[in-house]
């Protein structure tokens, strides 16, 4: 990029110094340069000279920064738009870096709590006060989460633009975390809530939230299953794609996602009665020869059969199956919510006194142990109560072993092995 050295030109109007420059904006419609004359507010005529209404003009177009030798930006921080800048430098640089459905989320979220309120801002008008008062702003009507995921996204904007020269200063260095933060989902269910969604479930939907509640499967996991994923002779199933939007995966969330997985003989013995139902309803309902003859996509016999197809073979769609399903059920029942997250937190939960941290990790398939116990794992008032009586047990027993004494006499006692 090359810099201007052009000095514009200051005119009295009226009791104020104006200053001129010509620059070249982002025509919004074209999405292309053009050339403008921008005014420019100096000061009083009173409190300057015309000689010094020219040395601001000057400094205010050096703050301006530079302009480009190209032609498609020219005075950098003055040309373009938060909006600008986010679509034409910010996400072509990170989106091939994004999964697919990852940048619609981040898109999404960039333009709802950002760009909808601040794109048209220039970037040349930001500092930390614009910035911090609308992520408190954003504190009272979003999640936790999701203010701080805004957060991380604004400063990364920022810090780019500072790194592309169209900011000199980055305003959002320094952008705090709202202190008042509303606080995310935390929905537990108990044993019994979990126990009576499955007795008022039919056999499919019985097996299918079975295993999804004994391996915490997320839905992208559960509804992928296909018949060659089922190992009888070892009892687990084996993840090797997920679906999201309509779509079929070879990946999964994490890199530890796809795994082979433990399941119980019960649960193994109820996939392979379902999978003769499957067949039988199959071997019914399909015509032998004419063109309805792959309606109903692959028979269960096949391998590359989904365990639980939809109405015409393919796979289920997991919102579709969460609105239908889980939501009427948990409206029937009376349960506070009942949906996938739920499930996995719950089974998160409760798992604390089936084994140890690592592995409630293991069943939740976590790369880290933080996102197990700061994230789903929540506590269970009937075990912070134990753990309390536990303590004041031990403590009132070893005051026992030592004194021979209790009740009221072991304050007195106390005092008396202190002197």
């Amino acid at each position: 990029m090359g810099t201007s050295y052009q000095k514009g030109w200051v005119m009295l109007r009226g009791k104020k110094w104006y200053g001129y420059f010509r620059r070249t904006v982002i025509d919004p419609k074209t999405n292309e340069p053009k050339p403008v004359i921008t005014p420019i507010i100096l000061g009083l005529k009173a409190e300057m000279s015309k000689s010094q209404a020219r040395a601001k003009l000057e400094v205010e177009i050096g703050k301006l920064g530079k302009q480009s030798a190209n032609g498609d930006r020219s005075i950098v921080s003055g040309t373009v738009t938060l909006r600008w800048f986010v679509e034409n430098r910010f996400i072509p640089l990170k989106e091939p870096d994004w999964r697919e459905e990852t940048a619609k989320i981040k898109k999404h979220l960039i333009e709802t709590d950002a760009l909808s309120e601040l794109g048209e801002f220039r970037l040349e008008n930001f500092d930390k006060f614009v910035l911090q008062t609308h992520l408190n702003k954003l504190a009272k009507i979003r999640s936790r989460d999701r203010v701080l995921q805004m957060r991380s996204y604004i400063k990364s904007v920022f810090s780019e633009a500072v790194d592309q020269d169209f900011l000199a200063k980055d305003p959002a260095r320094k952008l705090k975390t709202p202190a008042n933060l509303r606080e995310s989902d935390k929905t537990v269910l108990t044993w019994d809530q979990l126990a009576a969604a499955l007795a008022r479930m039919e056999l499919r939907d019985r097996i299918l939230m079975k295993l999804d509640m004994t391996n915490a499967l997320r839905p992208s996991e559960l509804f992928a299953f296909r018949w060659r994923c089922h190992r009888s002779a070892t009892l687990s199933l084996t993840i090797v794609e997920t679906i999201y939007k309509g779509k079929i995966r070879p990946f999964g969330k994490t890199k530890g996602s796809l795994k082979e997985i433990p399941i119980p003989q019960d649960l193994s013995d109820e996939l392979l009665v379902w999978r003769e139902v499957c067949q039988e309803g199959y071997d019914k309902r399909k015509p032998s020869r004419g063109k309805n003859k792959d309606r109903y996509g692959l028979p269960p016999s096949d391998p590359e059969a989904f365990i639980f197809p939809g109405r015409f073979g393919s796979f289920m769609d997991p919102s579709n199956y969460r609105k239908r399903v889980l939501h009427k059920l948990a409206e029937d029942l009376g349960l506070p919510k009942l949906n996938f997250q739920v499930i996995r937190r719950t089974i998160a939960t409760l798992a604390q006194r089936k084994g140890t941290v690592k592995d409630v990790q293991g069943v939740m398939r976590h790369t880290r142990v933080a996102t197990t116990t700061d994230i789903y794992m929540q506590e269970i008032a009937e075990g912070v109560r134990a753990t309390v009586d536990s303590i004041h047990d031990e403590l009132d027993g070893t005051m026992k072993r030592l004194t021979g004494k209790v009740g009221p006499q072991t304050a007195t006692t106390a005092s008396a092995l202190v002197n």
